[in-house]
């Protein structure tokens, strides 16, 4: 075998496909920027669509269970988060999966009421 073929190949994995392959070259997804902590929930499951690729297909697969953060999913899949991103940009658009974002700081109560709320429940 080549020396080039070498690079491509792992004798112990397999074929190795780069992480850009999956994506088609794309470093951004076509839509809203993921943030790590968003959960991401699937609505269907791979078989539904036997024409996914295998990369978003295995996306899908990981979410059967329960939803995951964007993070989780990189993890669970071993993948860069970029590309993760990239594939979840894909199934949002095909509507296999829903995403909820989490609440922007500037939308959360300020602490002084919490504190006034945890004092309220001490006094209960």
């Amino acid at each position: 075998m080549s020396d080039a073929f070498h690079l491509w190949y792992d004798d112990e994995a397999g074929p190795v496909v780069r992480p850009y392959a999956m994506t088609g070259g794309r470093t951004q997804a076509a839509g809203p920027d993921f943030d790590l902590i968003a959960l991401v929930v699937a609505d269907s499951a791979p078989e539904d669509d036997p024409t996914l690729p295998h990369g978003h297909a295995a996306v899908l697969e990981v979410l059967q269970e329960e939803p995951l953060s964007v993070a989780e999913i990189a993890a669970e899949l071993d993948l860069p988060v970029g590309v993760v991103r990239v594939l979840l940009g894909d199934l949002l658009d095909a509507a296999h999966i829903r995403v909820s974002r989490p609440v922007p700081p500037s939308r959360l109560p300020d602490e002084r009421v919490l504190r006034e709320v945890i004092d309220g429940l001490r006094a209960l």
